[in-house]
């Protein structure tokens, strides 16, 4: 059984997303227009039972109020006790009641870490301000909270950012940390790729990280296995198998690419001695997945 280690559902009805229900935007990762729409468990299942998937990490996706995000979660979580659903939830971790924060989002069987987003690609960024989270005292402060209290952290970044990121993750060394898209590599050209993979170094040294393959069509809207076959072979030489997982990034990356071709993609580049790590041991150690078989 295969877990898929990081995908969204919402409810427009039940969680307001104000990026997703903003009209003709154009957004770096394409044209949202399609998933403008409800995406639910049973159609996420639907495609992912056919291919051998039996559990899943929910990662927030910019709601505009969170902690309604995370208690509409929870209840898909118990909604469908026969898929096991883990979530990861959104919370400022420079916000001055943090503490309180996550003491609420705790009551929630389902949660496992935080998400707060650094970098997402070059333009939004220089609007959204988020790389500035890396420079707060109060950020580094929020990273140590969430070892302490045995939760993990979903790093978004670009690799511009990771040595910057590297250093204060260091010295946050009990807080797992899962590496979102494979590090976001936007450029790629062989010059991008080899300062993606360089910079990659500086979080692939630290025994915290991991690493997601995940959202690789964000980037390259016409990806194909040859295309990001670099990217995973990189990530799988830097990280190790055991540090690796799959991810759909659904329903995101449906722009570009079916479920079936996103996984099948996948498979055939990840060697089959790796498959097992990659598809279902490492997301389930590393979120804690105790039903998933």
């Amino acid at each position: 059984m295969k877990i898929d280690a990081h995908h969204h559902l919402w409810d427009l009805s039940a969680v307001t997303y104000p990026w997703l229900v903003e009209k003709g935007v154009v957004r770096f990762f394409g044209d949202p227009a399609s998933i403008q729409r409800d995406y639910l468990l049973p159609e996420f299942r639907a495609d992912t039972e056919a291919q051998g998937f039996g559990a899943s990490v929910h990662i927030q996706v910019g709601a505009a109020d969170p902690w309604a995000e995370a208690r509409w979660v929870q209840s898909v979580a118990d909604q469908f006790p026969d898929w096991p659903l883990v979530q990861v939830a959104f919370c400022d971790l420079t916000a001055d009641d943090l503490s309180e924060q996550l003491d609420r989002l705790q009551t929630l069987p389902s949660l496992r870490g935080v998400r707060q987003i650094i970098g997402r690609a070059p333009g939004e960024d220089a609007v959204t301000g988020t790389n500035a989270l890396l420079e707060d005292p109060k950020f580094l402060s929020g990273l140590q909270q969430l070892g302490a209290r045995g939760l993990s952290f979903d790093l978004q970044l670009l690799p511009e950012l990771m040595q910057q990121t590297a250093a204060v993750l260091a010295q946050s060394p009990e807080t797992q940390v899962a590496l979102c898209h494979a590090g976001s590599p936007h450029d790629r050209t062989d010059e991008g790729l080899r300062q993606w993979s360089d910079a990659m170094t500086s979080l692939s040294c630290l025994p915290q990280v991991y690493c997601k393959l995940s959202g690789l069509g964000m980037f390259d809207h016409s990806w194909s296995a040859n295309s990001v076959s670099p990217i995973i072979k990189t990530c799988l030489s830097q990280f190790g198998s055991d540090r690796c997982m799959f991810g759909s990034n659904f329903p995101v990356d449906s722009l570009s690419a079916t479920y079936q071709d996103t996984v099948s993609r996948h498979e055939a580049i990840v060697p089959v001695a790796s498959h097992t790590d990659v598809f279902h041991n490492t997301a389930k150690r590393f979120y804690r997945i105790e039903a998933a078989r």
